[in-house]
């Protein structure tokens, strides 16, 4: 078993490098790119003798967090030209050496400070400054090409990214949602099946798998936000402007539902420990639940209206209606008010205005009643 778990975790974590490999993949290409521009344009272009700070300044776009990288790179920018202007006068005033270098990249971090610099505009402050200790003896009176190095860069990255290399915005949320939504029917699933067999254990374990599986949805979002970076600001990608929106809209109430299902799941533990009747429609229900995010998940992946999952989630509101009319114990009338609460969200991020949301959920649970 314990030979079993680790092997389990070992293919998890061999998929898990697998996806984001194939999701960030683009990165890698357009970090190459945007390097090996920025030193053609800065060393031919502008003719700087030393373009070093130009391909490290586009790298240092790319490699931003995804979906802030305009943000970024007004910090990247701004921090470089922070490092080689205090570097540069104390240089002048101090000289170079180690004890030099330390000042100089103190009083380089801390005036990033005192401006209310991020966090990634007082790195690059420091590890400019660090450059401009360390280099100006070797390469005096560069003050200025070292300035246009980190323009060009930050100019340079931003093109590559924005033109000539940009995410396809849809693949990208595309094969990161793909996996996220089969953990939440999957785990779905297995809570169906913990709470059929009466197995308190299996239940407490499918809650600590969704706990963890939060990286997962926190991917999500950042490959959304890279895409909607793109698509705002990327002409060949305009006109995915809509679609992306409506990707947004769904992944929010998505990740909605699954925080529902989370307590709900937190519940059925409870139910079972304490021993309360579960009649047999409560894990048809959750089951169907399941199987509507099964479905929501290829609806999504092939591009088309999930009709099949808005029909099975009220299926699940119905059966848990049904179960509710069972004489059930009080964490399982709990767990079927989850159930309707996270059918809601669910029902929303397939496109269903909120209004109609709710009377639908009213409207299958109270069937047969």
């Amino acid at each position: 078993m314990r030979a079993g778990t680790v092997g389990e975790r070992v293919r998890g974590a061999g998929r898990d490098t697998y996806r984001r490999l194939r999701t960030y993949l683009i990165v890698a290409v357009q970090a190459g790119l945007a390097a090996a521009l920025a030193w053609v344009v800065a060393a031919h272009l502008f003719g700087n003798p030393e373009p070093t700070f130009a391909p490290a300044a586009a790298v240092g776009v790319i490699a931003a967090s995804l979906g802030s990288r305009a943000r970024r790179t007004a910090e990247l920018v701004v921090g470089v030209v922070l490092g080689i202007t205090v570097g540069d006068l104390l240089i002048v005033a101090v000289g170079t050496g180690p004890w030099q270098t330390g000042v100089i990249v103190f009083l380089a971090v801390a005036a990033a400070v005192l401006v209310r610099g991020p966090g990634a505009l007082v790195t690059q402050a420091g590890g400019t400054a660090v450059l401009v200790a360390t280099l100006t003896p070797s390469a005096p009176d560069l003050e200025l090409p070292r300035t246009v190095n980190a323009l060009v860069g930050g100019v340079v990255g931003l093109l590559v990214v924005l033109v000539l290399a940009p995410l396809n915005p849809l693949r990208t949320v595309r094969r990161v949602a793909g996996p996220a939504l089969d953990l939440f029917a999957g785990e779905m699933g297995a809570a169906a099946r913990a709470l059929a067999r009466g197995d308190a254990r299996a239940a407490e374990e499918v809650l600590d798998r969704m706990r963890a599986a939060q990286p997962e949805l926190n991917r999500l979002g950042e490959a959304l936000s890279a895409a909607e970076e793109v698509v705002r600001f990327s002409p060949v990608r305009w006109r995915r402007r809509r679609r992306l929106a409506g990707y947004r809209r769904g992944v929010d109430h998505m990740n909605r539902a699954f925080r529902n299902c989370r307590a709900l799941v937190r519940r059925i533990g409870t139910t079972l420990r304490d021993g309360e009747r579960v009649p047999a429609d409560l894990p048809a229900a959750v089951a169907q639940f399941g199987e509507a995010v099964r479905l929501l998940q290829e609806a999504f992946l092939d591009a088309r209206e999930p009709l099949a999952a808005r029909d099975r989630v009220l299926g699940a509101v119905r059966e848990a209606g049904a179960a509710c009319r069972q004489d059930l114990g009080f964490s399982g009338t709990i767990v079927v008010s989850q159930l309707r609460t996270a059918a809601n969200d669910l029902l929303r991020a397939t496109g269903v205005p909120r209004a109609e949301a709710r009377r639908l959920v009213r409207r299958a649970a109270t069937v047969g009643a």
